[in-house]
């Protein structure tokens, strides 16, 4: 290789870099260690400013989510993640010019990433890291809310889901219902919502999320549409959209 890899190793435990740093510098003319960082907020700096090639990027650090940090910076390194963890070490990190590394790191394990490193022979765009933060984001845990904040005044009442009969969107605010009919309001739009909510939930039309297990009875409509009867005080009448009719088809086995 004919040009060293300008390096940044990011960790906050001292231990590890000092590992890191002695198992890189036993690889003869690969790399140039030109910096460390010890949390989040100084490796987004030192990236922007020092602009590596590489970075070694422990996972868990104080300061900022690394997976955040490395969506806002503008210059885009390689990436060789550091974690204890073997959870994080997602097929993703070993299949776009990236790798992970198991904690403690072990020299030969090192060489293999090297063995990676030397089949590159571009570095001045980094179109792999973009593909490995959007598998990340696809593959981790999506927190499902358990409620909806319905404000009053200086107030904010946390309306529990499992309550929720349906939500409609009206001009620039939703506004949702239990089963005694009482409305509440969030200013989400239906469409932030519908992303959040557990999959009892199903948007039947353009401006109507409705919780299917409060679905009382399914009438067959014209043009693929259905009229669903909720269970609720009401009795509420809900009419499907015809672009819906698909999902609509699925869930219900109509």
């Amino acid at each position: 290789m004919n040009t060293l890899w300008r390096t940044l190793i990011i960790d906050d435990e001292v231990l590890a870099r000092d590992r890191l740093k002695r198992l890189l510098g036993n690889i003869d003319n690969v790399f140039q260690i030109i910096g460390e960082a010890s949390d989040g907020d100084q490796a987004q700096k030192m990236i922007e400013s020092l602009k590596p090639d590489i970075i070694f990027l422990d996972v868990q650090m104080p300061g900022k989510n690394v997976f955040t940090m490395l969506t806002e910076i503008r210059h885009k390194p390689f990436v060789v993640f550091c974690t204890a963890f073997d959870h994080y070490a997602l097929d993703a990190f070993n299949s776009h010019s990236v790798d992970y590394l198991i904690k403690p790191v072990e020299e030969e394990r090192l060489r293999r990433t090297v063995e990676k490193l030397d089949k590159i022979t571009e570095r001045s765009f980094n179109g792999s890291l973009h593909s490995v933060l959007e598998a990340i984001k696809k593959m981790e845990p999506r927190q499902i809310p358990t409620s909806i904040p319905h404000k009053v005044g200086d107030k904010t009442i946390l309306v529990k889901l499992e309550q929720v009969v349906f939500l409609q969107a009206e001009d620039k605010y939703v506004n949702f219902y239990n089963a005694e009919g009482k409305k509440f309001m969030s200013d989400q739009s239906l469409k932030t919502l519908e992303e959040k909510l557990p999959v009892n939930f199903i948007r039947v039309s353009k401006s109507i999320i409705l919780n299917r297990n409060f679905v009382n009875e399914v009438h067959r409509y014209f043009r693929g549409k259905v009229i669903f009867v909720m269970h609720d005080i009401n009795k509420t009448k809900i009419t499907s959209g015809s672009t819906y009719s698909d999902i609509i088809k699925k869930t219900f086995d109509l």
